[in-house]
């Protein structure tokens, strides 16, 4: 289920599972580390992600709609969805280039 869900948000540009940072021996780990960032309880599922965009809600409501599509045919089709968003992208905090409204 987990590998489900993490497909679903590979779908989603503007978020990605929040994983440990990447290093030489987290490089040799023999299973998906993204897989990490998914928590799955009989009642709640929990996908701590990383924004990589703004702003947050139009990105959180789109992801958590997938996310339930995902689980309708599924035994946690009434389990709780918490999407934690525990990192923003510093890319998504830069301000946009509006050079060609300078002559405006």
């Amino acid at each position: 289920m987990a590998h489900s869900l993490l497909a679903v948000l590979d779908g989603l540009p503007a978020l990605r599972p929040a994983t440990p940072s990447t290093t030489r021996i987290g490089s040799r780990v023999p299973w998906n580390l993204d897989t990490l960032a998914v928590g799955i309880e009989d009642e709640l599922i929990e996908i701590r992600v990383v924004a990589l965009a703004l702003p947050l809600p139009p990105i959180l409501r789109k992801a958590e709609a997938a996310l339930h599509a995902a689980l309708k045919e599924t035994r946690w089709k009434d389990a709780w969805l918490r999407l934690v968003v525990t990192d923003i992208d510093a890319a998504a905090l830069t301000p946009l280039d509006h050079g060609s409204d300078a002559g405006a």
